[in-house]
């Protein structure tokens, strides 16, 4: 599948791997989720899953306006889920990924 695979299976479930490894190839890998993040207001949050400390959390309202409604009904017909259904997933397994992705709190390079 994606680059990401063996690191995120622990995290994020065998199921859901594919779906967060998609929202990354779609956004350009690590660095690409954080910019999007940051477009849409969200620039604190998406910086606590990348540093060091606590991760913030985001509502699945939220990840939603950030991915876009075609990008999440997409995903959502792929992993076989409702929207809400993935939205409320990704709420909870985006931040453990992406933190889970960027050890020490750096950004790997694409």
């Amino acid at each position: 599948m994606g680059l990401f695979d063996g690191m995120l299976g622990g995290v994020v479930g065998a199921a859901m791997v594919g779906v967060v490894n998609h929202v990354l190839e779609q956004n350009g890998g690590v660095q690409g989720v954080v910019n999007q993040f940051e477009k849409q207001g969200f620039g604190s949050t998406v910086r606590s899953w990348v540093g060091t400390g606590p991760n913030q959390p985001i509502t699945a309202d939220q990840i939603h306006q950030v991915l876009g409604s075609n990008a999440v009904q997409e995903l959502a017909a792929k992993a076989g889920l409702s929207v809400p259904e993935l939205t409320a997933k990704l709420s909870q397994l985006l931040p453990a990924a992406l933190d889970k992705l960027t050890p020490g709190g750096v950004i790997p390079k694409a």
